[in-house]
């Protein structure tokens, strides 16, 4: 694999980890705050910067020249490892350190819930506390969190940083 790819896929792993690390813990130790979404997103997104760093990066080595199809491959392959380390990263703390996420986090949406749909988030939420007693689905779950986005951001980045 890539020199390049590999750098900027550790590098971006690195800021969203070290991002989710704290925001566990943060949840945590105040287990009756709810954190913002945004602020996983926004770390996410920062992450993603070595997406675009990693294309233009290899359109340099290349003399300048990429096309759509390498930028995109170069970009997914980022991708693929920030996803990835993101993921393994969530497995150690879930497993390790925060074994009851699934009990904080459905009694956190079951408390937000209206009174009309309280039965509705109620079932949804057990379902999910079920799904996420198996490790294949905390895996699919944890990817489809960063792995969507990180695709976005690859196509996107490729399309304004290729050159013929």
């Amino acid at each position: 694999m890539n020199n390049i790819i590999v750098k900027n896929g550790l590098l971006g792993s690195s800021i969203v980890s070290a991002l989710l690390i704290s925001i566990t813990m943060y949840m945590k130790s105040n287990p009756e705050k709810e954190v913002s979404m945004m602020i996983g997103f926004a770390g996410m997104l920062l992450a993603f910067i070595f997406v675009a760093l990693g294309i233009k990066q290899q359109r340099n080595a290349s003399n300048g020249f990429i096309s759509f199809g390498k930028a995109f491959l170069t970009g997914f392959w980022i991708t693929l490892i920030i996803s990835t380390i993101y993921v393994l990263v969530w497995l150690v703390i879930l497993y390790n350190f925060f074994p009851n996420f699934a009990e904080h986090y459905t009694d956190m949406a079951i408390a937000k819930a209206s009174p009309d749909e309280l039965t509705k988030v109620t079932e949804e939420m057990n379902s999910f506390k079920e799904m996420y007693k198996n490790p294949i689905w905390v895996i699919l779950f944890t990817y489809m969190e960063i792995l969507p986005l990180g695709i976005v951001f690859s196509l996107i980045s490729a399309l304004i940083l290729k050159k013929k």
